[in-house]
Order: C-alpha cells, then structure tokens, then sequence
C-alpha cells in the first residue's frame, strides 16, 4: 500500500510540476504579445497579428471538436459569421437617435427591423456573440447526433449549412447589407474604433480571450470528459456499450466549439472593420480545418501554431508573390498530408523533441494504447513490486 501510494504521489507531483510550467510559458507568451510586439510592429502589422490571434481562436474550436472528438466540421464559418455580424450589428446602431445604419437608407428601408431592435444593447450584442452561435450548434448537433450521423455525411451536413447561411445573408441587402456586410464602423461605448488606442484594447482582449480559451479547451480535453471524448473519437459503439449517451457529450462540445467561433468573429469584425458573407463561405470553413491539420490535429498548441503559420505565409506570400499564393497553401498542405501527418506541433512531440535528446515521450492520445499511459505504468510497477 505504501509503494501504491508513492507511485500515485509522485505521478500528482509530476503533473503538478508540468501544468505549472504550461501556466508560466503562456503567461510568458501573453506578457510578450501584449507587451513587446506593440513596441515592436507598426500599427499595420500588429492589426495582422490581432486578426491572426482570432484565427487561432477558431483553430481552438476546431481542434476542439475534429482532433479530440472526431467530427470534422466544414461550416464553422457560420458561427464565425453570426458572431460578426452580433457584434456588427450594434455598431451599426451607434447612429444618432432616430437614424437607421446608412446602407438602409440606400434600399428605401424606413423603418428598423424589429429584430435589430435588441442589438442597441451593448450586453445584448455580446451575450449574441456567444449565445446565438452556441444554440445554433447545440440544435444542429442534436438534430444529426441523435440520428447517429458521423463521418463524412456530417462533414457534407455542416457544409450544405454553410452554402445556406452565406446564401442567405449574401442575398439580403435591405437586412444586412449583402455582398458588401456591414462596413464603417464608427463608435464603440463612446470610443472611436479605427484609433491606434482602441485598437491595440481590441488586440489586448484577443490576447486574453485566447488564453483564457485555451485555458477552457485544455481542462475540458483533460481528465475523465477529455478521456471520453477521445473514447467517442476513437470506437463511439463501444462508448455507447459501456452505458454512455455519446449523443449528449457530442452536442454539449459542439456548442461549446460553436461559441468559441462566435467569439472569434467578434473579434475579427472589431479589428478588421467590416464582416461579410464571406465570412461563411465554404472556402473559408474549410481553411479553418487546413490551420488545425496544418498544425497537429489533437494538440492545442498544434492548432494554434497552425493557424499563426498558414494566415502568416499567406500575408507574406500574398505580398511577394501574389499570383502563386494558393498554390505555395497547397503545397504545404500536401506536405503535411503526405510526410507529417500529425501535423507540425505532433511531429515535434513525437519525434523531433525525442531525436534531440529532451526526453519527453510520446503523448497517449487514444485511449486503446495503455503500454505509455502514466497512471498504467504506476500501476504496473505497484503489482511488479507486490510481487517481489
């Protein structure tokens, strides 16, 4: 009992001692984005890497709801969208009393809709931004989970969604401006949106944000809820078998996945200007996915890293060579495909850090594969040793 309780006391410490040196290097991080890079980067520049940072957000998302459950989603530009137009639309209303947004007026609109009505509230428009694309994913999820669709008609689902929203916001002008979005914007709680001020508070809170959703999506891939998702990922029959409802877990990750995309099309909209139907073209959903299999699918950092990467060669290539851009995004895609197919961040983990002698080991990631997972070895050596 004694060496039982060494092993499972020193496997607390060891953890203890790693989730300490995460929190310190992202606290380093965070420190650096909000404090160096602003005395570093011109205005220009630090606007791109604000936008990049909401980007990664989404990556978070992705990652969230593809590498550790499973369910590669091609429409989070939906909730990306909803989350832009929120927040957009409550910029829209900083208009003189009696005033409509000026592209109303372009349509003969003279009256406001009843349902931007809401969005005067500042509260109202942010609790839009987490809540409208949450429920939205909460009721699509539902709707394709309970009938047990996965795979590739889930992906062909959420895609189909994504032709229909951006169709759909695409094809009203007098309600949202169309093709164009909503543009020029103006105030925000009495501060002007395009100064230098507000706009490095608008990256500041994106900086914040992403820690404290990376914070969110790590403690929810860790433990039991994270085990099991990665159980649903990896054999949902047998899940299903051992008593669990995988229909209810898949729903609950959906929406959270779908909110944390709101919350990145928010902070886009502020940082960019504007927020089109672009924003859910089909395209750009599946962007989202090359960021995070770019990346390393089933590793936090990995989607980060991979959407910082992609958006950043994009920037720089797209300025250099603006002709071959897409096909310099192909040949890196077809890269990690075809030689790293866990992504940059899985190759580091699994093989480039080992080959360099750091010592750390290769993450379980699948819970089938025991032979390396910490808590089994403890017991393991625990039963060795009682039989000695």
């Amino acid at each position: 009992m004694k060496d039982e309780g060494f092993g499972m006391n020193d496997l607390k410490r060891r953890r203890k001692r790693s989730l300490l040196l995460e929190v310190l290097v992202v606290g380093a991080i965070a420190l650096i984005l909000i404090f160096v890079m602003p005395a570093i980067l011109s205005s220009f520049r630090l606007n791109l890497l604000g936008r990049f940072l909401t980007l990664a957000i989404v990556a978070l998302g992705i990652d969230l709801i593809w590498g550790y459950t499973g369910l590669l989603s091609l429409g989070h530009g939906i909730f990306f969208g909803l989350g832009g137009y929120a927040i957009g639309m409550h910029l829209k209303l900083q208009v003189p009393q009696n005033e409509l947004p000026d592209f109303m007026g372009l349509y003969g609109v003279t009256e406001l809709p009843s349902f931007w009505q809401p969005f005067y509230s500042f509260p109202f428009a942010i609790a839009a931004v987490v809540i409208i694309p949450s429920i939205l994913a909460a009721l699509l999820g539902y709707l394709v989970f309970r009938n047990r669709i996965r795979g590739v008609y889930f992906s062909i689902l959420t895609q189909a969604g994504t032709i229909v929203f951006f169709n759909f916001f695409n094809g009203q002008q007098k309600l949202f401006n169309g093709t164009n979005g909503l543009i020029d914007f103006k105030t925000l709680l009495g501060a002007t949106v395009g100064t230098r001020q507000t706009q490095f508070v608008f990256y500041t809170l994106t900086v914040i944000l992403l820690v404290g959703i990376y914070a969110l999506c790590r403690w929810l891939t860790s433990g039991r809820f994270g085990r099991l998702l990665m159980a649903i990922r990896d054999d949902e029959s047998r899940v299903r078998f051992l008593g669990y409802n995988p229909t209810e877990f898949k729903v609950l990750v959906f929406a959270v996945s779908g909110a944390i995309a709101g919350i990145a099309g928010a902070l886009y909209t502020l940082q960019s200007g504007s927020v089109s139907p672009r924003a859910m073209d089909v395209a750009f959903s599946i962007e989202m996915v090359i960021w995070v299999a770019i990346g390393g699918r089933a590793s936090l950092v990995g989607a980060i890293v991979g959407a910082l990467l992609v958006n950043y060669a994009r920037s720089f290539f797209s300025e250099q060579f603006a002709e071959f851009w897409l096909f310099f995004q192909g040949a890196l895609f077809l890269l990690v495909v075809t030689v790293l197919p866990d992504g940059i961040v899985g190759w580091l983990r699994d093989n480039g850090i080992q080959q360099l002698g750091l010592g750390r080991r290769k993450q379980v990631l699948t819970y089938p594969s025991l032979e390396e997972d910490p808590e089994v070895q403890s017991e393991r050596q625990n039963l060795e040793a009682k039989g000695e």
